[in-house]
């Protein structure tokens, strides 16, 4: 059998052979997937690895845990920034007008809180593995594998149009309802019990 390449090929309608489009809960699957796939992922090396005890130290600090505390602080504090110009942009700020500027604030606070966490999660996961030998550590080693899944998640949700109006709002409080938690169970945890030091 011969295939004769300039033969005119069978239009398909959007969406598939079937003529069926990716509609409503569907197209959301698979960034609701993958982000569940990294939570897992994380938590499974985090729990199967052999923690090391250290991951890495910058000069000027006094050990390990200082590190981490001031870069997931810094973290927390570009988070608080990219909430509040999320709430300016989205109009729940009475009396406040979004600046001409507050989508790219928004957006480069938002990388840079993500930066900083990433360093702060590898340490978690190669120095200290995934901890449940109190409540603090359990609650801190599953919320910062859902920090990194629902993180994932949103950044998959931008890029698909048309979403419900409420849906980035939502998976973004998520976010930031999980760093808020992870910095309080570990960077003020960490000062208030060996100090402000750095």
């Amino acid at each position: 059998m011969s295939v004769d390449p300039n033969a005119r090929t069978q239009d398909f309608p959007p969406g598939g052979p079937d003529g069926r489009t990716l509609r409503g809960s569907a197209r959301l699957t698979v960034p609701v997937l993958v982000g569940a796939a990294v939570a897992v992922v994380l938590g499974v090396y985090g729990r199967f690895h052999d923690p090391a005890g250290t991951a890495f130290n910058l000069a000027g600090f006094s050990s390990t845990g200082a590190v981490k505390s001031w870069l997931a602080t810094a973290a927390f504090a570009f988070g608080t920034v990219q909430l509040v110009s999320a709430l300016a942009m989205y109009g729940r700020l009475p009396g406040v007008r979004p600046a001409s500027w507050t989508p790219v604030l928004h957006r480069w606070s938002g990388r840079a809180a993500f930066l900083l966490a990433v360093p702060v999660a590898v340490h978690c996961l190669y120095a200290l593995g995934y901890q449940t030998q109190s409540a603090r550590a359990a609650w801190h080693s599953l919320l910062g594998c859902f920090f990194f899944g629902a993180f994932s998640t949103k950044m998959l949700l931008l890029r698909i149009e048309r979403l419900p109006g409420w849906l980035l709002p939502v998976v973004g409080g998520l976010v930031f309802a999980a760093l808020t938690v992870l910095w309080l169970t570990s960077a003020l945890w960490f000062f208030r019990t060996f100090g402000v030091t750095a």
